[in-house]
This record gives structure tokens, C-alpha cells and sequence, in this order.
């Protein structure tokens, strides 16, 4: 039986070596040593020998699962377990040096989410959820923000880079978030995105285009964190759907009605 507990602090621990070799190599980081895997989706060395470290490290503690990762360490396999792993979520960042970028980690049994990880790199922060638990950053439980008015809210949300087929619809929601709300913010890290929502310091975030490894640690402790999550059609496939929405259940009502009407 998994102690997942045990499992999710040993997680955080490699999360946390991973973040520290990414720190390191980002102060002497060149633009040549970048790679575009396609359209404006960029890798470096960086990316690859963390996720090697933590496919290593994380086959150790769960010899028996399987891995969903960006950079493909390791060939997918599907599994009753099964790692998503982005080892450096935010690269267009570490690459400018705009410190705004994490090591994300969730864990799927059977398809539904049992553990989540996002390190926050620059700014030291941990945060982290397992199946049956609240939700912690750096040891200290955390909560979504109980603001019921959309008009009170600060959001986040992802820019499109390379998948404009939605763009209008994107633009007119984000005109009337920009009008209605307190603010928009664009990280460039969609797991620093959600494990803000998690701690508060949002109350929503939103974003299309998205792949599983982006959202499956964050998505996870907003959920222990007391949030609402789902894609931009209201079920809650969000892990491979490609968009998702996320904030308290006390807002979710009126920020999925906004989405919903322009997508």
C-alpha cells in the first residue's frame, strides 16, 4: 500500500534538487544553447537533465509506475500509476532569465490525480498536496481565495504562443475579464499559475493549449486547496483536455459562465 504522504515528501525533495540544478545552470545560461522543438516551443539541455534526474529519482520511489513526460526521458507507458512531468515549466522565462519558471510532478492512479508538486524555483516555494490531505506550501496549509465577485478578482491566464485557432475567442474573453476584474496576470508558468490560485494569491486562472504535464501537479493542490476545477466545457477531463479553468467554487460560477460564452 502507498503511503502517500511519505511519497509526497520524498517527491519534493527530488522536485527541490531538480529546481536547484536548473537555479545554477540559469546563471551562466546562453541563447545558444537553445533548442526550438517546434513553433515557439523551446528546450535546452536544462530541461532534458532535469527530467532525467527526476525520472530517475522518481522510478526509485515507485519502481511499479509509469511516466507522461514533455521532454520524452522515457517512452509512455500506461500504467495504473503514472508520473507527469514537467521538469522546467516556464523555459521561455529561464531562457530571457525572467524568474517565473518551476518544476511541476503529478501523479495519476487510474486516471484520477493522487499527488501534486510545483517548486517555484526562484522564490524557494514548495507547494504540494497528496490524496486525502490539505494542501501545504512550504509547511503551511494553504486555501483558495473565498472571493465571490468576479469584479474583486485578480486572474491568470496563459498567452497563446503557437495554437492561434482560438484567438479571437481568447481575446474576447480576455477583453471582458480586463474590463470586469481587478487585474490580468501572465506568468508563463502555467503550475506557478494554479499553485497561486491554490495559496490565493489568484482567484482564478484559465488558459488554452495546455498539455498535461503543465497542469497535473497544480491542478491537484488546488483541488486539496478547497478550489473548482474543469475544462472550458464544464467536465472534468482537464489533465488531457487542453484547457482548464480553475478558482474557488465560490467564484467558479460566474468566471465558467464568461469563459463558457466566448469558447
Amino acid at each position: 500500500m502507498i503511503n502517500h504522504e511519505k511519497l509526497c515528501l520524498d517527491t519534493c525533495n527530488l522536485a527541490k534538487q531538480a529546481g536547484l540544478f536548473i537555479l545554477a545552470e540559469n546563471k551562466n545560461f546562453s541563447l545558444d544553447k537553445v533548442e526550438e522543438k517546434t513553433f515557439n516551443q523551446l528546450v535546452s539541455y536544462v530541461d532534458k537533465t532535469a527530467e532525467e534526474m527526476l525520472v530517475a529519482g522518481l522510478q526509485k520511489l515507485l519502481p511499479q509506475a509509469g511516466f507522461i513526460t514533455e521532454e520524452a526521458t522515457i517512452a509512455t507507458e500506461q500504467k495504473e500509476l503514472m508520473w507527469i512531468i514537467d521538469p522546467l515549466d516556464g523555459t521561455t522565462n529561464f531562457i530571457h532569465k525572467l524568474p517565473v519558471f518551476s518544476v511541476s510532478i503529478g501523479l495519476m492512479q487510474n486516471n484520477e490525480l493522487i499527488l501534486g508538486v510545483v517548486y517555484e524555483c526562484n522564490k524557494d516555494e514548495m507547494f504540494y498536496a497528496w490524496k486525502g490531505s490539505k494542501a501545504f506550501l512550504n509547511n503551511e496549509q494553504i486555501f483558495v481565495k473565498q472571493n465571490t465577485e468576479l469584479s474583486k478578482s485578480l486572474l491568470a491566464t496563459g498567452f497563446p504562443y503557437y495554437d492561434f485557432e482560438v484567438m479571437e475567442n481568447y481575446l474576447a474573453t480576455l477583453k471582458y475579464l480586463m474590463v470586469n476584474t481587478q487585474g490580468m496576470r501572465r506568468m508563463g508558468s502555467a503550475a506557478v499559475d494554479l499553485a497561486y490560485t491554490a495559496c490565493g494569491r489568484f482567484d482564478g486562472f484559465f488558459e488554452y493549449g495546455l498539455h498535461p504535464w503543465d497542469v497535473a501537479g497544480g491542478a491537484f493542490i488546488v483541488q486539496q486547496a478547497g478550489g473548482k476545477l474543469s475544462t472550458f466545457s464544464g467536465s472534468n477531463d482537464y489533465v488531457f483536455d487542453k484547457t482548464l479553468i480553475a478558482s474557488s467554487a465560490a467564484l467558479y460560477p460566474a468566471f465558467y459562465n464568461i469563459i463558457k460564452s466566448n469558447f
